[in-house]
């Protein structure tokens, strides 16, 4: 099956249907007698290139660039594969200086094969931003604004909805809340007693290990107390709120904008924020009161447990608790999570709505609505920690 010219030595063992032929000095002519699909490309790639990369410019006999013809029957059958190898043996012969020809092909199949190293030269080129210094300000200043203005319509968005909420409870969904409810606080109760009971534990523990040094053990309780009422409990179970709930709405809202359900909402006439985020907001506010507070008692269990085991009895940390811990302390606490609520679910519910396409956005979106529940958090933690300070509270 092999015409071999001018003593030229051709590789041995050719895949079957390929046939390589040199009719003259520096050109090369490949014939295929067979399809270009899966299954024969993987036997035909490594010698074609080779031959091709050996000869396109002429090397074994010094001619200088030479020419590569590529043949193939008429009813030459090929697939992804096939373009593959083709663009890939074009690129190596133009590479070296050879001109490709190919003979054949129907004209589908060489705008496919257009197609493809067209695609190819686009995948290889780097992008290179030549944009001025002063375009690139204006144009981050605009993304900006425009993020700004989306966010400030949004807020106010949830703001008319909680809003008309109040006026009127009749046209909320409850049904949705209450589903909504038992998802946010029912069913994240056992992990936020459980995080509450371990954290005053350790705590509780660390502090006797070093007040014992003093004979301070007796003031572990009053640390406790304030610490969980103050600080730790409303903070730890916003934080858990991000993790666990934040997630889930950014996800759940994601998947209806990648799935264009909210699109089918907006074309009804339903927005989606009143239809989708305020359920979710008045889910959260109306579960994390009760949460902060199932979590401040997991904690003084722990603590108790403690002093129980090094001789206190029990009377006597409840007493320092109760004597230490007062009503602006809870009331400051309760307050604490009833923001942080606001803004973990507003941000996660705000992520979900503004996911983009494709299999991964939701993922990007998930994990962006975590990462901005805890940042604002931890913003407005520093924002009440200052608050209180000024109002000795």
């Amino acid at each position: 099956m092999q015409h071999v010219q001018h003593n030229t030595p051709l590789p041995v063992g050719l895949p079957e249907g390929l046939t390589i032929r040199e009719e003259a000095p520096g050109a090369l002519t490949l014939s295929f007698a067979c399809d270009l699909d899966s299954a024969t490309v993987a036997g035909l790639w490594a010698p074609v290139l080779d031959r091709v990369r050996s000869r396109a410019a002429g090397a074994d006999t010094g001619s200088g660039p030479g020419a590569v013809r590529l043949e193939f029957l008429p009813d030459c059958y090929i697939d992804g594969a096939g373009l593959a190898l083709l663009v890939k043996l074009r690129a190596e012969a133009e590479a070296r200086g050879a001109q490709v020809t190919l003979t054949g092909l129907s004209e589908s199949q060489e705008h496919l094969l257009g197609l493809a190293g067209q695609a190819e030269r686009v995948a290889s080129q780097k992008p290179h931003d030549r944009r001025g210094l002063r375009v690139l300000i204006q144009s981050g200043v605009g993304d900006i604004l425009t993020t700004s203005a989306e966010i400030i319509s949004y807020v106010g968005e949830c703001a008319l909805v909680l809003w008309d909420s109040l006026r009127h409870p009749e046209r909320v969904r409850w049904k949705d809340v209450l589903l909504s409810a038992l998802a946010v606080g029912v069913e994240s109760m056992p992990i936020v007693l459980l995080i509450g009971f371990l954290m005053g534990l350790i705590m509780s523990f660390q502090s006797v290990i070093t007040l014992q040094r003093f004979g301070g053990e007796i003031f572990v309780p009053n640390m406790l107390g304030l610490v969980m009422f103050r600080e730790m409990g409303p903070l730890v179970t916003a934080i858990l709120l991000a993790a666990r709930s934040g997630s889930a709405f950014a996800a759940e809202i994601g998947t209806m904008r990648v799935n264009e359900e909210l699109d089918a909402l907006a074309t009804m006439g339903i927005s989606p924020v009143r239809f989708l985020v305020g359920p979710r907001i008045l889910s959260s506010l109306c579960m994390v009161p009760f949460m902060v507070l199932f979590f401040n008692f997991a904690s003084l269990v722990g603590g108790a447990l403690v002093m129980l085991s090094i001789g206190f009895p029990l009377v006597t940390f409840t007493s320092r608790v109760f004597d230490n811990v007062t009503g602006t302390d809870l009331t400051g606490s309760l307050a604490k999570i009833i923001v942080f609520s606001l803004l973990v679910a507003g941000v996660s519910c705000l992520r979900g709505l503004r996911t983009g396409g494709g299999a991964s956005a939701v993922g990007r979106s998930t994990t962006a609505a975590v990462v901005s529940g805890l940042i604002l958090i931890t913003i407005a933690d520093g924002l009440f920690a200052v608050l209180f300070y000024y109002l000795k509270i």
